[in-house]
């Protein structure tokens, strides 16, 4: 656990400028086993300090690779400097950051490691679990992995804190072939927030899941292509989660909205059906917390929830300190580095659609034809809000009722137009939170929705 040593360097922080000191630890671990063979095997902890200062417009960045008393006071040093160079240089001549509230947030205690041979082991037996019981798979793989970001922040304005986020995770991986030998694969993440240990007690606890994991792809390996074509479809929660984060969420960050996304021409205005709200929340959404909570960012914000649509009504963007002035908003806690090394950047945190009130067997029920997608294996979006995202598991809807499964298929559209087709919501909400967000630097975020029902293309052989 990181010691509080950046404390008593609030002393050298400039007068007339915004300063932010952050000593971070990074950790990640992980094992591998392919069909049995240990491929990776790797422990790394990274830690270190950096200074950003922002004054009159421009910003001052240093960082270094050491986490000391000395290495404090060197990144400040730096950091002012330049500041005071891009001042002198570029001189924007923007006033100061809106003052905020102050306070702490020290909320660690300490931070568990699990001895790698935990993870070793635990990842044999669960493939030895599928070694012995599917004998027709073509292939297999498990995957262990904890990562964590342990943070101590002290800012000149806002919230100086010490947090850690940290998430372990088990990913199953089965592969079979058809009779005519396309090769077909679905995947399953078990975990979440919390150290390894906290997660996963026992190999024999995940074996049910696996059981239905190894049956959804015994009917995929029997499955169809889907009809290509405008379809009415039932968009699970795991793929709706897929839609607020990448086709939504990434064009209201404000740094892409300053870059000319779609967001921009259209806030206040409608940009889904009025039965759809979308939120990035901060750490507690809808009584629980959050996948992975995030309670103050790397600027000192103190972390709150950040409302994007309401009611089909596009109100908002995700911010930081600097964007929120130029756009007259509240910042809320958006702005996140991944290292020690990096400079915050807008991200998002936990991009959910908020749930609605409709039975997702009521929602089946009510298409005659079309399709029921549960999850993605792929996404991707530009600031235009078009995406294109990688189905890998969905089914036939004929009559109200769910048929023969699907092979690997594509959905297609526009964000905005395809959200305003939406027509049922479900009243329950699922989570994501297994991956990285690419925006320039890696980052943990969670994502999730509703099922919804709606009108998009889908591909077909």
């Amino acid at each position: 656990m990181l010691k509080d040593i950046l404390t008593p360097k609030k002393a050298l922080f400039l007068p007339d400028a915004h300063t932010e000191l952050r000593g971070q630890l990074s950790r990640s671990r992980g094992v591998s086993i392919i069909s049995g063979n240990l491929t990776g095997n790797s422990r790394q902890d990274v830690s270190g300090i950096s200074a950003r200062v922002y004054k009159n417009g421009t910003y001052g960045f240093a960082s270094m690779a050491e986490y000391s008393a000395d290495a404090a006071k060197e990144v400040l040093r730096a950091a002012n400097e330049n500041a005071e160079f891009m001042d002198k240089n570029v001189n924007k001549g923007r006033p100061m950051l809106p003052q905020l509230s102050n306070g702490r947030q020290f909320m660690i205690n300490d931070v568990p490691d699990a001895e790698q041979r935990l993870y070793v082991d635990f990842a044999k037996s669960v493939d030895a679990y599928i070694s012995k019981k599917y004998k027709n798979l073509a292939s297999r793989s498990v995957i262990a992995r904890e990562d964590s970001m342990e943070k101590l922040l002290c800012v000149s304005n806002g919230f100086d804190a010490h947090t850690c986020l940290q998430r372990s995770y088990i990913y199953v991986f089965l592969n079979a072939e058809t009779e005519s030998g396309v090769p077909v694969e679905l995947f399953k993440a078990f975990g979440g927030e919390g150290g390894f240990e906290a997660n996963f007690k026992n190999p024999e606890s995940l074996y049910g899941e696996i059981d239905a994991l190894y049956e959804r792809l015994m009917q995929k390996r029997e499955g169809v292509y889907a009809d290509a074509g405008e379809k009415t479809v039932v968009l699970g929660g795991m793929m709706t989660g897929m839609l607020a984060h990448e086709a939504v969420g990434h064009t209201v960050e404000a740094d892409l909205v300053l870059g000319g996304s779609v967001a921009g021409p259209n806030l206040g205005r409608q940009v889904a059906s009025e039965i759809v709200s979308l939120t990035d929340f901060a750490h507690t959404a809808f009584g629980k917390k959050t996948p992975l909570p995030v309670y103050v960012d790397d600027e000192g914000v103190e972390a709150k929830d950040a409302k994007i649509i309401e009611n089909g009504i596009l109100v908002g963007y995700m911010n930081s300190r600097e964007s929120a002035q130029r756009f007259g908003m509240e910042p809320c806690g958006n702005a996140r580095a991944w290292a020690f090394s990096d400079e915050p950047l807008i991200r998002m945190r936990n991009t959910a659609v908020l749930p609605g009130k409709d039975k997702l067997e009521d929602i089946i029920a009510s298409v005659d034809d079309g399709y029921y997608l549960i999850d993605s294996s792929n996404g991707q979006a530009d600031t235009t809000g078009e995406f294109m995202f990688g189905v890998s598991m969905g089914y036939e809807i004929k009559n109200g009722k769910l048929g023969r499964a699907l092979l690997d298929t594509t959905i297609s559209g526009v964000a905005f137009n395809m959200l305003k087709t939406v027509d049922m919501v479900s009243d329950e909400v699922t989570w994501s939170s297994s991956g990285f967000c690419g925006k320039k630097q890696p980052m943990p975020v969670g994502m999730g929705g509703p099922a919804l029902r709606c009108k998009v293309m889908i591909g077909g052989r």
